[in-house]
């Protein structure tokens, strides 16, 4: 049974499904889509066009749907679109997307977005996705499944991050970050390895782990170049489908790699 608290305002034109609860002076707006057993707490915004998929819980004073904020929109109907079972924790921002990104901004499932977390813009966050306190997404970012940013990080818009990948607090990111990896900035934004505590955590077996880590070891300890790293990984690590993972990632990055 949908609940809403007489105090929201709630535009005719919503859609909402069975179990949504809408708390006190939350606001809901035109074109908007909420699914199944929804939550939006007191002083949460969805503005549309928007559509939410089931189960995600809206944090008061969270705002999905805002307008992006990108010079070149001029009002045109461009959207945001959410998928099941995330949280958008309070004052976390997700924005519609614009004309020369495509229009939409994407948001998988299964991720916590965490108190003054922002997405921008004409991204695209895959699954089980965390945003740690105050993380920063610039536009056109694509951020793969279950890859962890840290509290207060600034992405640049247009790089990618990898699945898996672990960014610590504070770092600014400027050029890709393979998936797997684990970069730091104490000064300027570092890969220093193998992410092998997030990958433990995730049940990654032993097996697993070990070609990873020796591909970092060609691409990061080695006196080879980045190229001369991808074709020894080739040759000796092929079998691992991991390992292939990570040399489309750095064959198809445009923006330089994070090492």
């Amino acid at each position: 049974m949908t609940q809403i608290d007489p105090r929201a305002i709630v535009s005719p034109a919503a859609k909402l499904g069975s179990g949504v609860r809408i708390g006190a002076y939350a606001i809901v707006g035109d074109e908007v889509e909420i699914g199944d057993g929804c939550v939006l707490d007191e002083h949460a915004v969805v503005k549309g066009p928007a559509r939410l998929g089931r189960n995600n819980h809206v944090f008061s004073f969270s705002v999905i749907g805002g307008d992006p904020q990108d010079l070149t929109y001029t009002g045109q109907r461009v959207s945001v679109e959410i998928g099941d079972d995330n949280e958008f924790r309070e004052y976390s921002t997700v924005n519609r997307g614009t004309i020369k990104g495509g229009g939409v901004t994407r948001v998988g499932s299964h991720n916590l977005v965490m108190t003054h977390a922002h997405i921008a813009h004409d991204c695209q966050v895959g699954d089980r996705v965390i945003l740690i306190n105050g993380a920063q997404v610039a536009g056109h970012i694509i951020v793969e499944d279950y890859a962890t940013i840290g509290a207060f990080c600034l992405l640049h818009p247009f790089v990618r991050v990898g699945r898996y990948a672990y960014i610590a607090a504070g770092t600014v990111i400027m050029k890709d970050v393979p998936p797997f990896s684990l970069v730091v900035a104490p000064r300027e934004a570092k890969c220093y390895g193998l992410n092998r505590v997030g990958l433990e955590r995730h049940g990654f077996p032993p097996e697993r782990i070990q070609p990873l880590e020796q591909a970092y070891r060609y691409l990061l300890r080695s006196k080879l170049n980045t190229s001369q790293a991808i074709e020894k990984m080739k040759g000796t690590l092929a079998e691992s489908e991991d390992v292939q993972t990570l040399i489309r990632f750095i064959e198809s990055t445009d923006r330089g790699l994070t090492k």
